[in-house]
């Protein structure tokens, strides 16, 4: 299920294997096995990528919940066993460079540590924090902090990003003004409206409803459609991004509940705070 939650937000099997840091072989049997398994075709395969079908888009959402669940049960048991472990929530991207210094950091002065990671979408900026998913997340501000201990880690500029053979992309910086007629993506109803109004550039928009990072972009190539997005990451060839001039800098943080006196959560707030300077 894990596998194809990852082919099905990537809808490609190569981003996805990276993602599970895995080859994509062992990958495309494991989702042939589970097609075989349903009885039904679960993804449309093409040259570009993957699309799902009607019933993989039904599996998906009951795999997230499956998935959520399951998560649930493996912190009640490890709670109940005495085991020492730390689940860390991680928001959309965890190729960011600050990431990967950070896990070589922890692993080094913690090697006893059980460290687990919750890849989490764009619809909960807390990365399943207030639904006791995670001890620690990062992510990405603003949100509701209601409750909750909040360290900037790093900030980002923001640029928007286009598709390549747009107009406005040959621009060298633009200003959100500029893109006032544009349709841009949306997140689902229910999402922390302070992460939906900072990625809507502060103003009610009209577009497609996403939920993951690889949605976002696809919905700039498919649909023309903009969005915003922190400068500094690798995109397609066929999309461009263009800094904004009047957008918020986005402040990279690291999350946990307030009044959680879990000694490995102050040492990885501390680790990463270190790690994220470099």
């Amino acid at each position: 299920m894990r596998y194809f939650v990852a082919v099905a937000e990537e809808l490609h099997f190569g981003r996805a294997a990276a993602r599970l840091h895995m080859s994509q072989p062992p990958l495309s049997r494991a989702i042939k096995q589970l097609e075989a398994d349903t009885g039904a075709l679960l993804l449309a395969r093409s040259p570009t990528g993957v699309t799902l079908t009607a019933v993989g888009t039904v599996l998906l959402d009951e795999a997230r919940a499956l998935l959520e669940h399951a998560d649930r049960v493996r912190a009640r048991v490890s709670e109940a066993a005495g085991a020492a472990a730390i689940t860390v929530g991680i928001l959309g991207d965890g190729t960011d460079p600050g990431v990967a210094r950070l896990a070589a950091a922890y692993r080094r002065t913690h090697p006893g540590i059980d460290i687990r990671v919750r890849d989490t979408d764009l619809t909960d900026p807390t990365c399943g924090l207030r639904a006791g998913l995670v001890d620690v997340a990062l992510t990405r501000a603003p949100f509701d902090e209601t409750a909750l201990t909040v360290r900037t880690l790093r900030s980002d500029p923001v640029g928007v990003v286009l598709r390549a053979d747009d107009p406005l992309a040959r621009h060298d910086r633009l200003r959100l003004a500029e893109l006032g007629h544009r349709r841009w993506f949306q997140f689902p109803q229910g999402t922390d409206p302070l992460w939906q109004s900072y990625w809507n550039g502060g103003t009610p928009r009209e577009g497609p409803v996403v939920r993951a990072v690889q949605e976002c972009l696809h919905a700039v190539l498919w649909n023309g459609t903009v969005g915003l997005a922190p400068l500094g990451h690798d995109l397609p060839a066929e999309l461009a991004v263009v800094p904004l001039i009047d957008m918020a800098p986005s402040r990279v943080v690291a999350v946990w509940n307030k009044g959680d006196t879990n000694p490995l959560i102050r040492s990885f707030i501390k680790t990463a705070t270190v790690a994220y300077r470099h």
